[in-house]
């Protein structure tokens, strides 16, 4: 039998981050140890969002490391380790179909995704079909932030699983607070020029329609995403409409740089986001966002619960550079709910696996989150946070080391946040 310290070189190896758009495979495992159980990360990890993928893979590599730290997930083979690989896509969507080819061939039966919907639906297209061409190496697909409600609704599928909330359960969170801004009197509509920009803006325009139809839209427009290096034209064109308020879905370096232009421009009004709470954002606001920037998440590290504090402080001993410092509990739970879905499976068999996540159900940091079986939408709380100095009441923590964190202004419960939904799922 292989010793314990053999064993956690391996694990190691596993998990190692090694450089290339490909993380090469460990080398195999002590002789009698079970064969691990391998994750294919299909993401941005260089290029403009290269930032976004990072952050994702962070968490996901703490996540294999806790189930690991435990012995790993029973099968029926025995116990067996998770190992992430890494797949750089580039953002583009092409590169993605290439690195889910190479990763199936490589061996890997599950594929996580999330940074861009364009890539989600791609991947949910070419696993229908991989899977009806070849279903002796069928895949599953666990989708942490894609989030172009479609994807749950006219175009689910039975092997994804989307463990994000979508966009217009986001934006009906969002609304929480804005309906209630009495201040509010023009507003200005921006986002990425593709389907969940798109999505965002369309939703923005149906939910002020209903909640706040006093409230005049005086911009609307998109840009191409990922491609704008200057943004103060859009800046300009904001502070000239006499807006309020800006509402955008805008993330990565297309949030940070038009905040910032914002910002330069003079720009006083507020700001709604749904990923304004970190990866440069607060930094680039600096103490004009204090009071005015808004953000909707699945968790905010100033929730205030013991079991929350414990999960951040986790986090934080693990990764204590202010840089890395953008943890998303939702892909905690996701990984949870993979772990827990292998066991009840006795294996990563993809059809067993999926049978089995459609009744996920767990709870980690005292929150809980359940998989919907219709549409393969997980259920969980949000939360809508506002921006304010690091030391004010609510707000212990700071993000990214910037001084600026975001007070928990909003919880909103799991069944508040569900909404339903028109898929018609085609189950083997």
């Amino acid at each position: 039998m292989p010793s314990v310290s053999s064993r956690r070189a391996w694990l190691a190896a596993a998990l190692a981050g090694l450089c290339g758009r490909v993380t090469p495979a460990a080398s195999a495992p002590p002789a009698d140890e079970p064969a691990p159980i391998r994750l294919a990360l299909v993401e941005s990890l260089s290029g403009p969002f290269a930032n976004t993928g990072e952050a994702v893979a962070r968490n996901l590599a703490w996540s294999v490391e806790r189930i690991n730290a435990r012995g790993g997930v029973r099968t029926a083979q025995g116990l067996r380790p998770l190992m992430l690989e890494r797949y750089d896509n580039s953002g583009q969507t092409e590169e993605a179909l290439i690195m889910l080819r190479t990763a199936i061939d490589r061996g890997c039966r599950i594929v996580l995704q999330g940074n861009s919907s364009a890539v989600a639906a791609m991947l949910v297209d070419a696993i229908e079909k991989h899977n009806q061409r070849d279903p002796a190496r069928r895949v599953v697909f666990l989708n942490y932030s894609a989030v172009d409600p479609i994807l749950t609704n006219a175009r689910c599928s039975f092997w994804h699983f989307r463990f994000d909330a979508h966009a217009d359960m986001r934006m009906a969170a969002l609304m929480t607070v804005l309906r209630e801004d009495a201040r509010l009197r023009r507003i200005y509509l921006i986002g990425q020029d593709y389907s969940f920009g798109q999505a965002v803006l369309r939703e923005a325009r149906r939910q002020l329609g209903l909640q706040r139809p006093d409230v005049a839209i005086v911009g609307d427009e998109l840009h191409p995403i990922g491609k704008v290096k200057d943004f103060l034209p859009y800046a300009v064109k904001i502070r000239a409409s006499g807006a309020d308020a800006v509402l955008t879905g805008n993330w990565g370096n297309d949030l940070t740089l038009l905040v910032r232009a914002a910002r330069e421009v003079g720009f006083e009004g507020r700001f709604y986001t749904f990923y304004g709470n970190a990866l440069g954002a607060p930094a680039a606001i600096g103490a004009a966002g204090v009071g005015k920037v808004v953000a909707v998440a699945d968790w905010l590290p100033n929730v205030a619960t013991p079991e929350s504090e414990a999960f951040y402080a986790a986090f934080r001993e693990r990764f204590p550079d202010p840089r890395d410092d953008y943890v998303h509990l939702r892909m905690a739970l996701m990984m949870e709910a993979l772990a827990q879905a292998i066991e009840r499976a006795g294996s990563d068999d993809a059809l067993a696996l999926a049978r089995a996540l459609e009744h996920a159900d767990v709870t980690l940091a005292g929150r809980r989150g359940v998989m919907r079986a219709g549409d393969h939408q997980f259920q969980q709380p949000l939360v809508v946070g506002m921006m304010e100095r690091q030391g004010t009441p609510g707000v212990p923590h700071d993000v990214e080391g910037s001084g600026y964190g975001f007070r928990v202004v909003r919880e909103i419960s799991a069944a508040q946040a569900e909404l339903p939904f028109n898929c018609h799922m085609v189950r083997p």
